[in-house]
Formats: C-alpha cells, sequence, structure tokens
C-alpha cells in the first residue's frame, strides 16, 4: 500500500511563472537523451539507440519506429521499432509453442523461475525506477516502488504455486467423488497503460505464470523502453533456466496490434488496463468471440471527511491521494466531500499544503511531484478546468500549467460545483480536486455512488456504526445473538478489510442456535465468490445494500494504493467443477 508522506515539504522549486505548454521537439532536432553522458545509465538496462519491439525467443521487430519522450523536459530518450502484423502472427504461434512446454513444467518449477524473476527484477530496481521515472514521469519513488510491486508479487506468486489445488466434494453416487480442478488457460495477452508501466505487467505475469499460462504483452507505445527493459531481464532468467523465451513474449505497437489481439481466439485471456473508452471497444471485441477478458478501467475516486475526522489525517491523506503520481492513477481521489462544519478550514489546510509541494525533474529523490505524461493529457487538463469553471466552480488553487518545460501543470483544487456536475462526473486523468460540502451520512453516502467509475472510496470517522454503515452492513443481524465473542470476531475482519466471510474456521458448533441467519449469508457470499473465479470476473463482486458501492473501501487512508490478494489469481486459471472419479482410484492419484 502506497504511504501518506509524514510530513508535507517546505520547498518550492524554482520557475513561478505560468504560460501555455511548450511545443515537443523532434527526435531530429535533438540528441537523444541515452547518448548523452548523464543518461549512459540506460545502457546497463540493455537499451541501445534504436532498439527492437519484439521478442519471440529472439529479438526483432519490422513495424514502425517511435522516438519515446521525457515528459520532463520533452527530450527524445530513444527509439523502438514496432511489431508489425506479420511480428505479431509469428509471435502468436511461438508463444503457443512454447505454451505446451511451460505447461508441463510442475507448478512449485514455475513458480520457482518466477522467483528468479523477482531476483533479477531486485538487482535492476533502482535503475529500472530511474527509468520509469524518465519515460513514464513519475517521481523516483513511485518508480522505485512501482518496480517493487512486480518484486512482491513474485513473492506471493511463489507461494501460490505450491498452493494451486481444489476441493474434494461428496457424490450422490456411491463409490464416487467429485474434484474441482484447476488449469491454465493458455495464452494471456497484456495491455498495460502508460501510468504504471512495470507493476500492471507484473500482477498479470508472475500470477499468469505460475499458473501454467504463457503471456504477450503490448504496453504503452509511449513507454516502450520499459517494456523492452523489463522483458530484457525475463528473457535472461527464462534463457539461464533453458526455457522457451516465448513463454514472455512482447510486441510493443499501437491500436493495430491491440485490436489484433482483442480479436484472435488463439488469445485465451486478453487481460487490459486503460481508459473506460477503449476497455468498452476491448470488451466488445472480446465478447463477440466468446472470449475471456480481466478489464481494470477508470475510477472517479471520492473521499468523505465527516465532522469527528481527525484533520491531521484527512489533509496528508487528500493530498497524497489527490497529487501522487500527478493525479494520473486509477485510484487518485478526484472528488472530496467534507461535512459542512470542517469544510472551510480543510480547504484553508489544503492550500497551504498545496503551495508546499516540491516540483522538479521527477527522478532527483527530494522531488514530490513531477509532470503530466503527455502534451494531450495538459490539453485535457486545461479543458477540465474551464469546464469546471463554466458549471459554477471556482479554482482556489492552481488551473494553469506551469512556466517549465516539460508537461508540467499545478495541482487544483476546485469549489463551489453541485454534487452531480457533469464535471465531477468525468474522469479526468489530471491532478484536479473538486470539492463539496454535505449535511449528513444518507446524503453524502449517495453522493459518493452516484458516478458511474466506482473504484475505491474512502471516509474519515471515529464513529465506529458509522464505519460499518460504510463498509455496508447493519447491525440488526447481531442485536439478537447470544455470543458476543462471535460478533466481535465478525467486526474485527470487516474492520480490517479481509475477504467477506468472517471466520470460515470456526466450528459449526460456535453457529448452533442461529445457523440460519449466518448459512444464508455464507451461502451468498459463497456463490458470490465462486461467479468471482468462475467467470473471471474483474469488477469486485459487492453486495453490500448500504455505504459505498465502490470495490474498494476504506476508512482513515486515501483511496490510492494496492494490496496482493486473491483477486490476483481468479482470472488465470479456468475451473473444471465436478470431475468424478471413484473412491477406489483416487487411492492412486
Amino acid at each position: 500500500m502506497w504511504r501518506v508522506p509524514r510530513q508535507l515539504c517546505v520547498r518550492v522549486a524554482s520557475g513561478g511563472k505560468l504560460s501555455g505548454p511548450r511545443h515537443r521537439p523532434a527526435a531530429f532536432m535533438s540528441t537523444l537523451l541515452i547518448n548523452q553522458a548523464q543518461y549512459a545509465w540506460l545502457k546497463e538496462l540493455g537499451l541501445r539507440e534504436e532498439n527492437e519491439g519484439v521478442y519471440n525467443g529472439s529479438w526483432g521487430g519490422r513495424g514502425e519506429v517511435i522516438t519515446t519522450y521525457c515528459p520532463a523536459n520533452n527530450e527524445p530518450i530513444a527509439r523502438v521499432r514496432q511489431a508489425s502484423v506479420a511480428d505479431y502472427e509469428e509471435t502468436v504461434k511461438k508463444a503457443r509453442e512454447a505454451w505446451k512446454v511451460w505447461a508441463e513444467v510442475p507448478a512449485p518449477k514455475r513458480g520457482e523461475v518466477v522467483r528468479q524473476i523477482g531476483d533479477a527484477l531486485r538487482e535492476k530496481i533502482q535503475i529500472l525506477g530511474n527509468l520509469v521515472s524518465l519515460e513514464m514521469g513519475k517521481i523516483l519513488v513511485e518508480g522505485v516502488g512501482e518496480v517493487q510491486e512486480y518484486v512482491d508479487v513474485c513473492d506471493y506468486a511463489v507461494g501460490l504455486s505450491r498452493m494451486i489445488g481444489g476441493p474434494i466434494l461428496p457424490s450422490e453416487r456411491p463409490g464416487h467423488a467429485l474434484i474441482e480442478q484447476w488449469n491454465p488457460v493458455g495464452l494471456v495477452g497484456i495491455i498495460t497503460a502508460f501510468n504504471f508501466p512495470v507493476a500492471v505487467y507484473g500482477w498479470n505475469n508472475a500470477i499468469a505464470m505460475i499458473c501454467g499460462n504463457v503471456c504477450l504483452w503490448k504496453g504503452a507505445p509511449t513507454t516502450s523502453l520499459i517494456s523492452v527493459a523489463v522483458t530484457k531481464i525475463i528473457a535472461k532468467v527464462l534463457e539461464d533456466n533453458k526455457l522457451p523465451g516465448a513463454i514472455c513474449s512482447l510486441t510493443c505497437g499501437g491500436a493495430d496490434i491491440g485490436t489484433a489481439m482483442a480479436k484472435d481466439e488463439r488469445v485465451n485471456l486478453l487481460s487490459f488496463t486503460g481508459s473506460t473508452q477503449v476497455g468498452r471497444q476491448v470488451a466488445l471485441m472480446v465478447q463477440e468471440r466468446f472470449g475471456r477478458s480481466l478489464l481494470e478501467l477508470g475510477g472517479n475516486n471520492a473521499i468523505i471527511a465527516f465532522e469527528d475526522a481527525d484533520l491531521s489525517l484527512v489533509v496528508p491523506s487528500v493530498l497524497f491521494a489527490a497529487v501522487g503520481t500527478a493525479g494520473q492513477r486509477c485510484t487518485t481521489a478526484r472528488r472530496l466531500f467534507l461535512h459542512e462544519s470542517i469544510h472551510d478550514e480543510v480547504v484553508n489546510r489544503l492550500k497551504k499544503a498545496y503551495a508546499q509541494i516540491r516540483v522538479g525533474n521527477p527522478w532527483d529523490s527530494d522531488v514530490l511531484y513531477g509532470p503530466l505524461h503527455t502534451k494531450q493529457a495538459v490539453s485535457m487538463f486545461l479543458a477540465a478546468v474551464e469546464d469546471a469553471k463554466k458549471e459554477g466552480g471556482t479554482v482556489v488553487y492552481g488551473g494553469k500549467v506551469m512556466d517549465r518545460p516539460g508537461n508540467y501543470v499545478e495541482p487544483t483544487v476546485v469549489t463551489g460545483l453541485a454534487h452531480n456536475a457533469s464535471i465531477a462526473h468525468t474522469e479526468t486523468f489530471a491532478p484536479i480536486l473538486y470539492v463539496f460540502k454535505f449535511k449528513n451520512e444518507e446524503e453524502v453516502f449517495a453522493w459518493n455512488n452516484e458516478v458511474k467509475q466506482g473504484l475505491s472510496s474512502s471516509i474519515f470517522t471515529k464513529d465506529l456504526g458509522r464505519i460499518f454503515r460504510w463498509l455496508g452492513y447493519n447491525f440488526i443481524y447481531f442485536e439478537n445473538l447470544h455470543k458476543p465473542d462471535l460478533c466481535r470476531e465478525w467486526a474485527y475482519k470487516k474492520e480490517n478489510e479481509t475477504i467477506i466471510i468472517a471466520n470460515p474456521l470456526l466450528s459449526i458448533e460456535s453457529f448452533r442456535g442461529f445457523a440460519w441467519i449466518f448459512f444464508f449469508f455464507f451461502f451468498f457470499f459463497f456463490f458470490l465468490n465462486f461467479l468471482n473465479v468462475a467467470l473471471n470476473s474483474v469488477s469486485h463482486l459487492t453486495c453490500r445494500p448500504k455505504g459505498s458501492d465502490c470495490g474498494i473501501v476504506n476508512v482513515n487512508i486515501p483511496t490510492s494504493g494496492a494490496e496482493i490478494g486473491r483477486a490476483h489469481i481468479s482470472g488465470f486459471l479456468t475451473l473444471k467443477f465436478h470431475q468424478e472419479i471413484a473412491l477406489m482410484q483416487m487411492e492412486h492419484i
């Protein structure tokens, strides 16, 4: 989980004048950064002036040559030759052949390979983090932290590789049993976005690999160097283990390659991370062929602070959630609901905190705020600010482009909008925070839920009853119970945001006398969990009758961040349910 900074910083980088955006220089008009002495470390990652963007056991590429740029100064870094359609066809064939080898490797041995990938990433974590800062634009601590997320999920996957199993269930037939068996799905296509160019691939890749799948990666064209550098690290591990390199293939490319992946029946599962607009198109293309997809799309996340909130927690949490990664996270806080009794004080504190943010080159270790990724993002930022003004909003901080090289904009706070203003219901991938007043719990919970993009949500309060209403539970289910210890166990588990089921290890005797209440809920939640696994649903199946309708529900922490958990494994296995095997044969399995 991302951490809230302990202190707000007090130094502002030089350059305070504001102006319009600068034009991006053409690659041929400037020396590539990779050839400059201060960026010589790029070559330690195996990068060159021109890089091949296709890997399927060997490197190549016959498509268009693109140049990637540094968002902090709009200078060209290096070039990448993308995949052609012919390259894609060749890579898919090689990946499917590699699957025949990889699927036969025992799961714990697959986990050992993934462990080695994690170790290889550890060795390059600082330099990869530098590359993320240089090419994507996020600050260094986030760039390094993103690589650490890939390392962490490798560690998680290693453990899972020894835990893939299924229960043995009773059969209606004498001498028979039902065995639940999980199998790999085959070829997993992974399309990732610019904002997390390492971590999102890692979440998919590590879990898919231990499940016995092979991967075909298409990263964002604007972060192609990161895709190439990461794949070079993985390829070396596969080579050292004498395994086909096509187990982890790469096809750098644009919409043509992404469309081919979505329509290709040979891609057994397609994981897409990106905008809701493009995700909808991907979903339709995959569904047209009755394929499987995992979609991680947008978010329009809200933080709610009640009158009893600890403002020493609220202010730095909001700052981090709204400004981190320059507002370019799916979990970025874009709406802030403040109780009318604390609204003015919190806004004033936020304005002071925003003024203390250190701005600069994202790879400098003392900088806390970097640029937007592209000039297009700057234009969308300006358009959103103007739309907010037209709908009655007041910009109380920021709202302009910074007068410095690169794609820097001022982190922005807007007040005075109606809760249902169209701009507030639109996800803008930029550091704009819309602030609203509310009077009571009922209306603000409804306002949190009224947007289409539900992902993450947070409240700040000390009221335990309100916390549980936010989580979606009504205490009427507990009022007549005669076992207070069990009630406390359920409450403790929910407060710590674990799985919906409170404590499945409790003996059945614990439910005697009121089993009818819990049986319904346990069955219902287990059934929903099974659907989530069997149908490869990317959405968190929430069944909260009240409270937040988001998949991630936080209490006294911000909306940003991610935790490794069971959701990572669900999509990469296919369930063969109710396979019957005679009991006499089971002794020999």
